[in-house]
């Protein structure tokens, strides 16, 4: 399919139910023609309005990192959306729990660049070379999807689910840990709720980061210096809400916490 009025209308559809705070029914439910291609159209749709606004592109996200997740949605590969400033947190924040829809929290490891990214091609060994350094993050994402009922054109056209991430306060050279079995601990308000390592992203985030750059570069586009890439999630997703406080320690890099306020 390649009705642009009708990607116009849906990405439109998607900015308002951000802005309104007000979900909308499912995509796929309403139109079942739509493609993948069609998805990320309408998401670049989403997105534009933000842009048009005045907010700055400042990295990726990768999603659907993990086999239970793609088994889930019928795909055999991850997604990515598009992250801006307006959603960026540092550590210890407070994030106004009314400005978002139906939360949820993963804990991941994010990267954030040196030097370009130029795929098809990239190496794991190439995704070390550009990286500056990594950080324990949240990824909060939500979904203007009702209810969560998202299939993977769902996700992807709703800038793949993202509300916002928090990131840690210390860089950590990727060479100086080992990123596959580094484990990983959520606690939500001191309770231990979901363990992980970073096995549980592609087998490596390092791997998640180079599937990025390899597709985005059959597309044309580059991840560039500067640029922070959410690798995805080590764990299960935690719901949150008002008054929740959350903290993620990841083994060689330390920890980030948020609360929901």
């Amino acid at each position: 399919m390649n009705d642009e009025a009708l990607i116009h209308q849906l990405g439109d559809e998607l900015h308002q139910a951000l802005q309104r705070r007000t979900p909308i029914e499912p995509l796929s439910q309403r139109y079942p023609q739509l493609s993948i291609a069609d998805a990320y159209a309408i998401q670049q749709r989403m997105i534009s309005h933000r842009l048009a606004a005045g907010e700055r592109l400042v990295g990726k996200k990768i999603g659907v990192t993990s086999q239970a997740v793609m088994t889930m949605l019928g795909v055999s590969q991850p997604d990515f959306g598009h992250m801006l400033d307006g959603m960026a947190y540092g550590e210890g924040a407070v994030i106004e729990a009314a400005s978002l829809l139906q939360p949820k929290a993963e804990g991941e490891i994010a990267f954030v660049l040196k030097h370009d990214l130029v795929g098809p091609g990239i190496t794991a060994a190439d995704v070390l070379r550009a990286t500056e350094g990594v950080m324990p993050c949240f990824e909060i994402v939500d979904s203007r999807i009702r209810d969560w009922q998202i299939g993977i054109v769902d996700t992807v056209a709703d800038n793949a689910s993202c509300g916002a991430f928090v990131l840690g306060s210390r860089l950590v050279h990727p060479r100086d840990l080992d990123l596959i079995t580094c484990g990983m601990v959520l606690e939500k308000n001191g309770a231990v709720v979901v363990t992980g390592a970073g096995a549980a992203t592609m087998n490596s985030p390092v791997n998640a980061v180079a599937w990025l750059a390899n597709t985005l570069g059959r597309l044309g586009i580059a991840l560039r210096a500067g640029e922070v890439i959410l690798s995805g999630a080590l764990g299960a997703m935690v719901p949150v809400s008002l008054g929740d406080n959350l903290r993620v320690s990841i083994g060689g890099l330390g920890s980030c916490s948020v609360r929901f306020g």
